[in-house]
C-alpha cells in the first residue's frame, strides 16, 4: 500500500510511542518524580522538568472534549475523506490527544462523548491512532 496521506515521521522521542502504535498499543510518557502523564513525547516533563519517565500502556478511553466537521479538506490528499471529523480527546490519564473520530455520523458526534482508540495500518511502518464512539 503507498500512502497518499502526509504521514507522521517519529523521532527519538515520539519513536517509543508510534511503535506502541503500531502494536495496538497506546503508549503515555509518565513522569517518575511526579507521576503525571504527559503528551506529546518529550525529554522534560512540563510540570516539575523532571527528565526522569517511563512508558506507560494506557486502556486509550476518554470522552472527546472538542470537534469540528470537516467539510472542506485539509489538502486534496483528504478529498474523499470528507466530511470527517477531528476530534480533541481528553483520555482518562489526564492528557488530550488530538485524532479523527471515526464509526459516528458528523451529527451524532458530542462533546462530553465516550471514545475509545482504534488502530488503522496507513502504511506498512505507520499505524495511525484514531478513536470511535465506545461501546455502552
Amino acid at each position: 500500500m503507498t500512502p497518499t496521506k502526509p504521514l507522521p515521521q517519529p523521532d527519538a522521542e515520539s519513536r517509543e510511542f508510534w511503535e506502541g502504535v503500531k502494536a495496538r498499543q497506546l503508549r503515555l510518557q509518565r513522569c517518575r518524580a511526579c507521576r503525571r502523564f504527559r503528551f506529546y513525547p518529550r525529554a522534560v516533563c512540563p510540570h516539575c522538568l523532571s527528565g526522569e519517565f517511563e512508558w506507560v500502556v494506557t486502556a486509550g478511553k476518554g470522552t472527546v472534549y472538542s470537534y469540528t466537521v470537516c467539510y472542506r479538506p485539509a489538502g486534496e490528499a483528504f478529498a474523499a475523506d470528507v466530511p470527517y471529523i477531528v476530534a480533541l480527546v481528553d483520555l482518562a490519564e489526564g492528557v488530550r490527544l488530538m485524532s479523527n473520530l471515526i464509526g459516528c455520523p458528523p451529527d451524532e458526534a458530542e462533546v462530553g462523548m465516550p471514545v475509545e482508540v482504534v488502530f488503522e495500518d496507513a502504511s506498512p511502518d505507520i499505524t495511525l491512532y484514531k478513536f470511535r464512539p465506545a461501546a455502552p
